[in-house]
């Protein structure tokens, strides 16, 4: 039989320290308990030694004129005499005496006291025990005080060390707040998409598990990897699969729970958790949200922070430390890389970039297929519909939109999702759950034609996106809707494109003008949205033959990054006024347009209207019936592969 090998040792009881506590703790306690003894003596109240003398020796003194002043309790005197007497062998030191009276009593006694001139005072008996009762009552406060000290340094001195056998409330605030380290079960083929992301991160699979290959040849990967992308791309998924692909231990940590109010306890818990990471070495540490600690320092409304300053500098020394045969892999992960600081970027620390891209129409199929797995679906779904319907989801609201369509599944008790489900859902996603409103019948109306003047509008435009529906019922905080699905992806924007998008924007407002005579604010975000995008049009990207390409766009920043805030205009009063004139000039040209549409078809503009207030939604082929024309042609453009 083969010997157990020996477990590890057992750290040496401190001597003179029962139960493993220090020797100086216990020292404490006693001083706490002989300074509370003391304290309940001094208020105990000062009480003469009494003698005890017999009946006959009291009526002795008292004649003899010695008994000052007696006081009656029941059967028992207390008395006191004018200085030292003598009573036999015995001798009244203490000026203080006390006997009892005879069960038979003594009628003798009042009068002998009064022609002696004794004062004499009467008082209640003392129950047996009283006094005892009186001094526990006055000793339970001093207790509680003791215990409530005593568990206080308990709780407070657990954090001296590992000596005490295990980890204190200060030690562990100390500590890094990490997730344990365990190797992820998540891999590659639980990543829907994000195909080239996965091919950039191959290579650090292939060090983590066979590190020593790379370093024959004096190879190095880079020691930091910054995750890129909007949120709900699915980073921190990335992050572990990369540590479950490689088979290697997982650290996770937010930066926001670097930050503490005392300064210097973030520090101390990335020092703690890059001690962790190395020990178990080959290992990844992932950081999320790096921008809330890693933003650039010294800027800002507020000035700089001290603890957060600290916690980034404290990340740079440790990815900086880092030795030769060390295989720690550093990811973090934000939303804002254009708010990082600089030196988290510098070669050496998180140098290599890593973007995640909102998924494509391929991708956001493939995310379908994976996030219904567990759902049983009817033999109408068809994935690609859904995923050509929901342009810019992230994998998070592809997520959601799955969960939507189940929830309403089982809300209406069926067994099925049905593909009727994913679209009230993508429509609950995108614009809101349906609201029940009041709505007169002349707003009704307003509703209906400013809605249709959208429909019209893009139905005819070359170059817009082509109509999935149009609704008239509230969702959310719009009162109705027009939804387009793009036939492909687009990764820019054309200047025709826009131009029509423009024209569609005001066509509601444009068609409350021409069939009602007025406007209303219904068109209020119509308005804004096609103001900025004009700007963008004008300032940005040069599409402004007035203006020319220049970049005269305003700073976007938020003002406690603080980075432009100081910085002068980059453009005179003239170029402003420039820019306001030529957005002004493209959305009256887009006004123009669309007014130019609207009157051309007024009649096929009425059918719409009266169909839309009668069904309240109409899809596109409904729309199709109502104009009596079918969509304009859209020769989709040709599609020119990239050259690497």
């Amino acid at each position: 039989m083969a010997a157990k090998p020996p477990g590890p040792p057992t750290p040496p009881e401190k001597p003179g320290a029962p139960g493993g506590y220090p020797a100086a703790l216990w020292l404490l306690y006693a001083l706490l308990v002989g300074m509370l003894v003391m304290l309940f003596v001094q208020q105990q109240p000062a009480t003469p030694a009494r003698v005890d003398i017999a009946y006959s020796e009291f009526h002795s003194l008292v004649a003899a004129g010695a008994v000052e002043a007696v006081t009656l309790r029941g059967h028992v005197i207390e008395g006191e005499v004018h200085g030292t007497r003598p009573l036999g062998e015995q001798r009244i030191e203490a000026a203080a005496f006390k006997s009892r009276v005879p069960a038979i009593g003594d009628e003798r006694l009042l009068p002998a006291l009064e022609s002696a001139g004794v004062r004499v005072r009467v008082a209640e008996p003392i129950a047996p025990g009283a006094s005892l009762g009186s001094a526990l009552l006055m000793l339970v406060p001093w207790l509680i005080f003791l215990a409530l000290i005593i568990w206080v340094f308990r709780r407070t001195s657990q954090g001296l060390g590992d000596r005490l056998g295990g980890a204190g409330e200060l030690k562990r605030f100390l500590e890094s707040s990490a997730q344990q380290a365990e190797v992820p079960e998540v891999t590659f083929n639980d990543v829907a998409g994000q195909a080239s992301a996965k091919r950039d991160v191959a290579e650090l699979v292939a060090y983590l598990k066979d590190p020593e290959t790379f370093r024959q040849l004096g190879a190095e990967l880079p020691r930091g990897v910054l995750m890129m992308g909007p949120p709900g791309t699915g980073k921190t998924l990335m992050a572990r699969a990369l540590a479950g692909e490689a088979g290697v231990p997982f650290y996770s940590i937010s930066g926001s729970e670097f930050i503490e109010v005392f300064v210097g306890v973030g520090a101390s818990r990335v020092r703690r958790l890059f001690e962790e990471a190395k020990k178990n070495a080959p290992s990844i540490i992932f950081i999320d949200e790096l921008d809330s600690i890693g933003r650039t320092r010294g800027t800002g409304l507020g000035g700089g922070h001290d603890e957060r300053e600290q916690t980034l500098n404290q990340i740079l020394a440790e990815m900086d430390g880092f030795g030769g045969h060390e295989a720690v892999i550093v990811l973090a992960a934000t939303n804002r890389p254009d708010v990082l600081d600089p030196a988290l970027l510098r070669p050496g620390r998180f140098d290599r970039h890593l973007t995640l891209d909102l998924p494509d129409r391929r991708d956001r199929e493939a995310l379908l297929k994976v996030h219904t797995r567990k759902v049983p679906l009817a033999a109408d779904v068809d994935f690609a519909r859904i995923a050509a319907g929901t342009p810019g989801f992230s994998g998070a609201d592809i997520k959601n939109l799955v969960n939507e369509a189940a929830l309403l599944a089982v809300r209406e008790g069926r067994r099925e999702v049905r593909m009727l489900d994913f679209e009230e859902s993508r429509d609950k996603v995108l614009l809101g759950s349906v609201r029940t409103l009041a709505i007169a019948p002349e707003e009704r109306h307003r509703l209906a034609v400013h809605e249709a003047g959208h429909t019209l509008v893009a139905w005819h435009l070359p170059h817009a996106d082509p109509l999935f529906k149009v609704s008239i019922i509230p969702r959310g905080r719009a009162l109705g809707g027009t939804q387009q699905l793009p036939t492909q992806e687009r990764h820019t924007l054309d200047e025709d494109y826009l131009r029509d998008r423009l024209a569609l924007m005001l066509a509601g407002r444009v068609a409350e003008r021409e069939m009602l005579g007025s406007v209303s604010s219904g068109a209020d975000d119509d308005i804004r949205q096609a103001s900025a995008t004009a700007r963008a049009m004008v300032s940005r990207w040069g599409m402004a033959t007035d203006v020319g390409p220049i970049d005269l766009s305003t700073a976007e920043e938020h003002p406690f990054l603080g980075r432009e805030i100081t910085q002068p205009r980059r453009f005179s009063e003239r170029s402003a006024q420039a820019v306001d004139e030529a957005v002004k000039a493209l959305l009256l040209e887009a006004e123009s347009r669309a007014t130019a549409l609207l009157r051309e078809h007024g009649e096929a503009f009425g059918r719409l209207v009266a169909a839309l207030e009668r069904d309240e939604t109409l899809h596109a082929e409904e729309i199709g019936d109502a104009l009596g024309a079918p969509p304009v042609s859209r020769a989709p453009p040709a599609v020119v592969p990239l050259r690497h």
